[in-house]
């Protein structure tokens, strides 16, 4: 086990998306310090198989191997099982499954997370639960209708036990999601809605873990932390462009990736 870091991600990250030459490289570049402060201290999971474990719901699934690179540093994966990522018979596909051991929901379609989190976090208030449900969004997957479905039976149901994380980086596959179908200003769209809403930079780990990890209460509004992200964070020449949304490095590319992080 390794300490959950946002440079081992970012490492992780490049070192698999290269060998594998799979995309989606920049999608889970942005999320690294969201997971990092997850997995390095917000997430109370000592047992994976224990009942009361809190939940994490990765919504945007195309960003798996950030995921995954968090799942071997926590020592639940192998590397053996990393080094399979998106290969013939891996557990470790582009969007994650529920067979992969610290994996509670597969993920496929975008904008169905939130609502496999809030029929979480309402099963664990039914089971008297203390367990925590924690779901990231991309801002672009609140395009979809059935994620604000999700939004108001969560605020009808004061459902305090469930956060939202939205990676606020402003881009999707096929352009910037301000063209696309603006949300802005995001904060307000929540917040009209009846949740509790906190703003962060999405790059600093301290930042988030203040943001996600406050003393839940019994009562009261499910939270959402809406997270300033950049597209790609960590190698200067993705960051915010599209095209890294698909993408795979050559192998100059590769080299100037692992020595940014490298300095970093």
């Amino acid at each position: 086990m390794e300490n959950v870091t946002p440079k081992r991600i970012r490492q992780i990250i490049i070192e698999q998306s290269k060998r594998a030459g799979v995309g989606h490289i920049g999608s889970a570049l942005s999320v690294v310090e969201i997971l990092a402060s997850l997995y390095g201290s917000v997430l109370k999971i000592d047992d994976t198989s224990d009942s009361d474990r809190d939940r994490f719901i990765l919504s945007k699934g195309h960003a798996a191997l950030a995921l995954y690179a968090a799942l071997f540093l926590r020592g639940w994966i192998t590397q053996d099982a990393l080094d399979t990522f998106c290969a013939d018979a891996s557990q470790l596909g582009v969007h994650p499954e529920r067979v992969l051991k610290g994996v509670d929901f597969s993920i496929g379609s975008l904008g169905q997370g939130l609502s496999f989190g809030t029929g979480s976090a309402l099963a664990a208030r039914l089971r008297q639960s203390s367990r925590r449900v924690f779901v990231l969004l991309s801002d672009a997957e609140c395009n979809e209708g059935a994620v604000w479905e999700a939004v108001m039976f969560a605020a009808h149901h004061q459902l305090s036990n469930l956060t939202a994380i939205i990676d606020l980086n402003g881009q999707q596959a096929f352009g910037y999601t301000a063209e696309v179908l603006s949300l802005s200003p995001m904060s307000d769209r929540w917040r009209a809605f009846g949740w509790d809403v906190r703003e962060t930079e999405g790059h600093d780990v301290a930042a988030l873990t203040r943001a996600l990890d406050e003393p839940d209460s019994e009562h009261g509004p499910p939270r959402v932390v809406i997270a300033s992200t950049t597209f790609g964070k960590g190698v200067s020449y993705m960051e915010g462009r599209i095209g890294w949304h698909y993408h795979s490095m050559s192998d100059d590319q590769y080299k100037e990736a692992v020595a940014e992080i490298a300095k970093s």
